[in-house]
C-alpha cells in the first residue's frame, strides 16, 4: 500500500485529522499530483492555523497548475502567518518568491 493510499484511508476514518491531511498533501505534492495537493492543503488550512510551511507547498502547487494569482495569495498569507509565529526568514522568503511569480 502506498503512503498516499494509507493516508487517504486514515482520512476516510477521521476526516478531521488535520495532520493526516497535511501529510497527504505533502505526499501528493511529491507525487506531482498538484491539483490534489492544493485541494488537501486548502482543507487543511481551513481547519488549523499553520505557521507558514503549508502555504509554501500550496503556492508551489498552484504554480504547477497555472494559478499564479492564487500562488501569490498563498505566499502573502504564508508570510503573514510566519510573522505571527516569529519566522521572519520564512516570511521574507515567501515575499521574495511572490515577486518572482
Amino acid at each position: 500500500m502506498s503512503r498516499i493510499t494509507a493516508l487517504q484511508n486514515l482520512l476516510a476514518k477521521d476526516p478531521e485529522d488535520a495532520m493526516a491531511r497535511y501529510m497527504l498533501a505533502n505526499e501528493l505534492y511529491k507525487d506531482e499530483q498538484f491539483a490534489e495537493a492544493a485541494s488537501e492543503l486548502e482543507a487543511y488550512l481551513k481547519a488549523v492555523e499553520d505557521e507558514g510551511a503549508a502555504y509554501r507547498i500550496l503556492a508551489e502547487s498552484y504554480v504547477q497548475i497555472g494559478k499564479k494569482k492564487e500562488a501569490r495569495w498563498a505566499l502573502r498569507q504564508g508570510a503573514e502567518a510566519a510573522r505571527v509565529h516569529h519566522h521572519e526568514g520564512m516570511a521574507e522568503e515567501f515575499e521574495a518568491r511572490a515577486k518572482e511569480i
